[in-house]
């Protein structure tokens, strides 16, 4: 889910992959991927377009939710797609912009999308090139995250990265990943792309992870994060803050906390 021509809190690296999908996959998207691939499976599509499809964690659900349906996994960060194509092979993997999408005119019948259209520069463009490759009747599936504040693990860290930056803390997290969390704004750049808007809801879900520690470093080593805070001069001690801010917020030991996301289903 890399989006060029942008500041550095929003890069993903080649090195990010793993503490993604080791600390953040498991509690905070796994959840929400058994949720998309469900209805995605509801729908008995045939042919499939994943979108932003990161380390594939819905990939895999969809694999298992709909196994007769033919899936193409793409992401714009070449890391990404290595890694992705290697936990879940059974699905085609390409590198792909999804505001130039290099596949025909009405090749599938689903296109989804989990937790990426977010980070599409021109949404309207990115919308208008998915309504491109599916076919008459088909849909489009994602979701997008809630205000910050519905995300109590993403605020807890925010909390803790202001604590560490009081001067000039990380705004990838409310401008980024929580920038689109405007049902009717979302709604209303499908009807531009010429989507029929048939479903809209919001979703609240729970992630539990071990520890707070853990969340911690899979958003500071895993996202973009990690390069706005190296690049304020962040170390050890900013990571010691930002853990504690967080521990003291969500607890010690294992930590369990609820995040709210809403999801919309188009038709063409």
């Amino acid at each position: 889910m890399k989006v060029t021509g942008i500041d550095a809190e929003r890069r993903w690296s080649e090195s990010m992959p793993a503490a993604y999908e080791q600390y953040l996959v498991p509690v905070v998207f796994r959840p929400f991927a058994e949720d998309l691939a469900a209805r995605a499976a509801a729908l008995h599509p045939r042919r499939v377009l994943e979108l932003a499809a990161g380390t594939g964690v819905l990939t895999s659900e969809l694999i298992a939710a709909a196994p007769s349906a033919e899936v193409t996994a793409t992401d714009l960060n070449e890391a990404m797609v290595a890694f992705g194509s290697a936990r879940s092979p059974d699905a085609a993997w390409r590198q792909a912009d999804a505001q130039r999408l290099p596949f025909r005119d009405g090749g599938f019948d689903l296109v989804v999308c989990q937790f990426g259209v977010m980070f599409f520069p021109d949404r309207v463009a990115a919308f208008t090139e998915v309504r491109r490759v599916l076919a008459p009747g088909g849909g489009f599936l994602f979701n997008t995250w809630g205000p910050l504040g519905t995300h109590a693990f993403g605020a807890a860290l925010q909390y803790g990265l202001e604590r560490a930056f009081p001067v000039d803390p990380p705004q990838f997290l409310p401008t980024v990943p929580h920038g689109y969390a405007d049902p009717a704004v979302v709604a209303a750049d499908l009807t531009a792309a010429g989507f029929a808007v048939e479903e809209e809801q919001e979703l609240t879900l729970e992630g539990r992870a071990a520890s707070a520690t853990d969340v911690a470093t899979g958003f500071l080593a895993g996202t973009p994060v990690r390069a706005a805070v190296e690049e304020r001069g962040g170390g050890p001690a900013a990571r010691a803050t930002v853990i504690e801010e967080m521990t003291a917020r969500l607890g010690s030991g294992p930590v369990t906390a609820q995040m709210t996301a809403y999801v919309f289903r188009g038709t063409v």
